[in-house]
C-alpha cells in the first residue's frame, strides 16, 4: 500500500530544453533538501534547552533522560520502517509531511500544559516526534540518487549533510530569540516549530521527486554515469516486499556497513555526550573550557565531512570504503591521543577533540552514501533506514546507556578501551566491503 504516491511520469522535453531544466532544477532540488533537512534539526534538538526549566519544577535528570530517550528509540525504528514507505512515495510530499508533523508537535508541548505535564506524557511526544524525524532522511537520499550520479554523490552528501550542523547550530539562537520575544520557557518548544513550518513550505516549493516525473531523462542518462548491471528495471517503483527481501535483507555488504555503522555512532556519541563529563572530572576542565570544546567538536565536522566526500569523490572515483577507513583508522590515533594525554595541557585535549569532531563526521556521512550506493535506487531509503536503525538503536543507545554502566566500573580506562575497540571493529566491518565496491567501480568503467 503506497501513502503517497509517486509522481508519475511526465512526457520527454524537447532536447534543446534538457540540459538547462536539469541544472535548474537540480540546484532547486538541492536546496529544498537542505534547507528542509536544517528545518527538522530545529525541532529535533530543541526539547534539550527546556530541560534546566523542567528541572526547576521538580523533574530529576533521569526522568528527563528517560523522556529524551523516546526520541532515538523512535527515530532508529522510523528511519528504516518509514525509510521503505518513502522509497514508494513522492520525496516532496512525504519529506515536507515528516516535518510538518515534527513541527506540531514541538509546537503542541510548547503551547499546552498539559505536554509537559509527566515524564510518560513527554516520553509519548517526544517518541512520536523522534519518528516524525524518521521521515527526514529517507525522502532526501530517495532525491540524492535520482538527481545526482554515483560518481559526484560523496560530494554533493558532504555539502548536504552540512544542513544538520546548520540546523543544529540555530537551535541556540532561536532559543534566545524565543525567550527574548515571548517571554516564557515554552517559547523555546514552540518559536523553532514555527520556522520549521516555514522550512516545510520552502521543500514543497523547491523539491521535486524524480527527473522523470519533470520530463527529464535518468540521471545516469544525463550524466552518462551507469553503475553496475544498470538497466531500465531500476527505474520502476517496487513492492514492499521486493525492497525488503530483493535488495536489503539479502545484501552482505549492506549488513557490513550497518554493523560498521553502529560503532562508527557509538564513538560519536561516545566522545560527543560523555565530553563534558570527562573533561571535567578527569581532565580539570572549567565550565566554559568544556562548553568550548563541546563547539568546537560539533563544527568541526562541516570540513572534515566536505573532505571526506571529496575524497572519495575525486582520489578514490566513486569509492567510500578508503575513505572510510583512513578517517577511522585517524579518529582511533586521536581518541587515543585524548585519553592518554595528561590533565594539565588543556591545548592538546581540544586539539584532539577537534581533529576525532573533524574526521568522525565524515564516516557518518559517507556510510550513509555507500548504501545508497549499493542498492537499486528505488530501495535507496530502506537501505539507508538499517544502516541507521544500527547506528541509533546500537551505537547511539549504547553510547547513552552502557558507557555510563562500563565507566562506573571501569574507570574511564575502560570506556575508551571499548571506543578504541570500536574503531576497531568499524575499520573491519568496512574492509569487508572493499574488493566487492573496487569490483563494481571497474564493472561499470566498462559499461
Amino acid at each position: 500500500m503506497r501513502l503517497i504516491s509517486p509522481a508519475p511520469h511526465a512526457d520527454r522535453l524537447p532536447l534543446e530544453r534538457i540540459d538547462p531544466e536539469y541544472k535548474r532544477l537540480r540546484l532547486q532540488v538541492f536546496l529544498g533538501i537542505f534547507i528542509g533537512y536544517a528545518g527538522y534539526y530545529l525541532v529535533r534538538k530543541n526539547f534539550s534547552l527546556v530541560m534546566p526549566d523542567l528541572i526547576a519544577q521538580g523533574y530529576s535528570k533521569a526522568d528527563l533522560g528517560f523522556a529524551l530517550s523516546g526520541v532515538s528509540i523512535a527515530y532508529g525504528l522510523s528511519k528504516f520502517l518509514m525509510g521503505n514507505v518513502s522509497d514508494r512515495s513522492n520525496a516532496r510530499n512525504f519529506l515536507t509531511i515528516g516535518l510538518v508533523l515534527s513541527a506540531i508537535t514541538m509546537i503542541f508541548m510548547g503551547l499546552s500544559p498539559f505536554a509537559t505535564s509527566s515524564i510518560m506524557i513527554m516520553f509519548v511526544l517526544l517518541f512520536l516526534n523522534g519518528w516524525f524525524q524518521g521521515m527526514g532522511w529517507p525522502p532526501c537520499g530517495r532525491v540524492m540518487v535520482h538527481w545526482f550520479s554515483t560518481k559526484e554523490r560523496g560530494t554533493k552528501m558532504s555539502i548536504w549533510n552540512v544542513a544538520h550542523n546548520v540546523g543544529g547550530g540555530l537551535v541556540g539562537p532561536l532559543a534566545i530569540a524565543a525567550v527574548a520575544i515571548f517571554g516564557t520557557w515554552e517559547s523555546k518548544l514552540y518559536f523553532p516549530g514555527i520556522i520549521a513550518l516555514l522550512s516545510a513550505l520552502i521543500i514543497y516549493m523547491l523539491v521535486r521527486d524524480t527527473p522523470q516525473s519533470c520530463g527529464l531523462p535518468t540521471i545516469e542518462e544525463y550524466k552518462n554515469d551507469y553503475p553496475k548491471n544498470y538497466s531500465s528495471d531500476h527505474e520502476k517503483e517496487l513492492s514492499a516486499k521486493e525492497i525488503f527481501f530483493k535488495y536489503v535483507f539479502n545484501n552482505r555488504l549492506l549488513w557490513y556497513i550497518a554493523f560498521a555503522n553502529a560503532f562508527v555512532y557509538l564513538v560519536r556519541y561516545g566522545i560527543l555526550d560523555w565530553a563534558p563529563t570527562y573533561l571535567e572530572e578527569a581532565k580539570g576542565f572549567s565550565v566554559k573550557e568544556t562548553g568550548w570544546a563541546y563547539f568546537a567538536y560539533e563544527y568541526a565536522g562541516i570540513p572534515g565531512t566536505l573532505l571526506c566526500g571529496w575524497i572519495s569523490d575525486k582520489v578514490f572515483k566513486g569509492r567510500r570504503a578508503p575513505a572510510t577507513i583512513i578517517y577511522m583508522v585517524l579518529v582511533m590515533v586521536a581518541v587515543i591521543v585524548y585519553w592518554k594525554n595528561p590533565a594539565g595541557n588543556i591545548w592538546v585535549d581540544n586539539l584532539a577533540l577537534v581533529a576525532i569532531g573533524f574526521l568522525i563526521y565524515g564516516p557518518v556521512m559517507l556510510i550513509g552514501v555507500q548504501a545508497l550506493d549499493l542498492v537499486a535506487k528505488k530501495a535507496a531509503g530502506t537501505a539507508a533506514g538499517l544502516t541507521g536503525l544500527f547506528g541509533y538503536m546500537g551505537g547511539a543507545l549504547f553510547a547513552n546507556i552502557a558507557m555510563g554502566f562500563v565507566v562506573d566500573a571501569w574507570g574511564w580506562d575502560g570506556g575508551f578501551i571499548v571506543m578504541v575497540a570500536a574503531c576497531v571493529l568499524s575499520i573491519f566491518f568496512t574492509a569487508l566491503t572493499w574488493n566487492k565496491e573496487k569490483e563494481n567501480l571497474q564493472l561499470s568503467k566498462s559499461i
